[in-house]
């Protein structure tokens, strides 16, 4: 799997308060995988990379408006968010609130999200990119190869995995730029994740051999 600018981007998911400040809704049960993979550093540094070398940056978000509340039924996970209002918004039409909630993006990250540049797609609603317009904006920009990074590793990371694999992408995952929960019950979504992207991902890179590649327009291999 070979980086260019001309058909390689990188796309983030997640990069939000909810998931990665340890004022979050989800540090409890994220913090200490976030710590262990220095993921937020991680993922400044694709930003950074990415923009130094010309590459273009998507950011799939996660957002829930009040209308969301309608839903009838949901997964575990899917429940829980709701419940502790995780990604909560005022509403699709509207900002109020949302400097420095739960859905904003880490401080740190707005310099290279905020920049007139950054592809900001419409909010994923349950853990892929199926129910935004992510692909749509890929294609429209001749983009076939995605370093995919962010939140979490086995929800959202590795749903858009899976479905930009099944539309035809190469995709290359940054390990050290994820992470998960660790759940007394239900596990540890890292260890899992990392098995996975194994086994179905065209690359799993660490963030130093990342931007190597992107700097270089060099290949990557599984």
């Amino acid at each position: 799997m070979e980086f260019s600018p001309d058909t390689t981007a990188l796309v983030v998911t997640d990069p939000q308060n909810d998931f990665l400040s340890p004022d979050g809704v989800t540090w409890g049960l994220v913090g200490e995988s976030v710590q262990e993979n220095g993921t937020v550093e991680h993922i400044e540094q694709l930003f950074r990379g990415a923009k130094d070398g010309g590459y273009a940056v998507f950011v799939s978000p996660h957002y829930y408006y009040p209308t969301d509340g309608g839903w009838k039924f949901g997964g575990t996970v899917e429940q829980m968010m709701h419940e502790i209002h995780m990604f909560d918004r005022a509403g699709a039409l509207t900002l109020e609130g949302f400097e420095g909630s739960g859905a904003d993006w880490l401080d740190q990250y707005k310099q290279y999200i905020e920049d007139g540049e950054t592809i900001v797609v419409s909010p994923h609603k349950v853990y892929g990119p199926e129910s935004n317009d992510l692909v749509l904006q890929l294609r429209k920009r001749g983009i076939s190869k995605v370093v995919l990074a962010g939140m979490s590793a086995n929800l959202c990371v590795e749903a858009h995995l899976r479905e930009l694999l099944e539309q035809g992408f190469e995709v290359a995952v940054v390990k050290d730029a994820t992470a998960a929960a660790k759940h007394p019950e239900l596990g540890d979504g890292y260890t899992t994740a990392i098995t996975n992207f194994g086994f179905i991902a065209n690359a799993v890179v660490t963030t130093d051999e990342a931007l190597a590649a992107l700097r270089e327009g060099a290949a990557v291999a599984v």
